[in-house]
């Protein structure tokens, strides 16, 4: 049995084409950007069973076509490795591609049997020192880079994220950090800068807990194509 935060039958930005998405209850990283406080907390959420959630799965493969299939998200899957392990197994054995979101700050045995079958990782760089890590996430850069080195020594496809965040990453030198770090890992084969945003605020509220980034203006659309004009020059 694994705890779940919920579902989203037909998410269309969570990987390839038209996803299922399963987000997984339970975090131990207190990002400061965070949309999802509500998914921290891992004695909350809904248990279910591995072959309950691939029922649910099936019930829109039709509408998955060649590029879609689930996304664990979350939360943090690899809180519950081997819980996604056997999700993603029973997908495999139906024909449905695997998708994984996370911010690769764990890599153990079992993480490293759930990414045998993972088809895709969609992989959050948050931020590009060290000293940021420390100060807005809760883990290290490291982690993550040495997530993705194994990810690049297994092959397996990589999607990095990063939301860029008024006055704290928005800026051409963090851009240009970024695409160093990309250009060491031929694996990675898309990269996404997504808009701060502030909707989660209600969250936050209803929670009685500080957004620490609340203060902060939501970022624009204008500025991630900005910069996205510089990683891809």
């Amino acid at each position: 049995m694994g705890r779940i935060h919920s579902f989203q039958s037909l998410g269309t930005v969570d990987g390839p084409g038209i996803r299922f998405v399963v987000f997984f209850q339970g975090c131990h990283l207190r990002c400061k950007c965070c949309h999802n406080p509500d998914t921290w907390a891992f004695s909350e959420g809904t248990e279910y069973s591995a072959e309950e959630i691939v029922k649910r799965v099936l019930r829109f493969r039709e509408y998955f076509g060649e590029k879609g299939g689930i996304t664990l998200s979350g939360g943090e899957p690899l809180l519950q490795a081997e819980f996604a392990h056997e999700i993603f197994t029973l997908c495999h054995q139906n024909g449905i591609n695997t998708c994984l979101d996370t911010s690769g700050s764990i890599l153990n045995d079992s993480v490293k049997a759930l990414l045998k079958e993972t088809d895709r990782v969609l992989l959050d760089i948050k931020y590009v020192s060290e000293e940021q890590y420390r100060e807005n996430v809760g883990c290290t850069l490291q982690s993550t880079l040495d997530f993705l080195a194994y990810l690049n020594q297994k092959n397996i496809p990589v999607t990095v994220r990063q939301v860029i965040i008024p006055t704290v990453n928005d800026t051409e030198e963090n851009i240009l950090e970024l695409k160093k770090i990309i250009a060491k890992y031929p694996n990675i084969d898309k990269t996404e800068l997504l808009p701060f945003r502030k909707i989660c605020q209600t969250k936050y509220d209803t929670m009685k807990i500080d957004f620490p980034f609340g203060h902060l203006p939501a970022g624009t659309k204008a500025k991630t194509d900005e910069l996205m004009k510089i990683l891809e020059q």
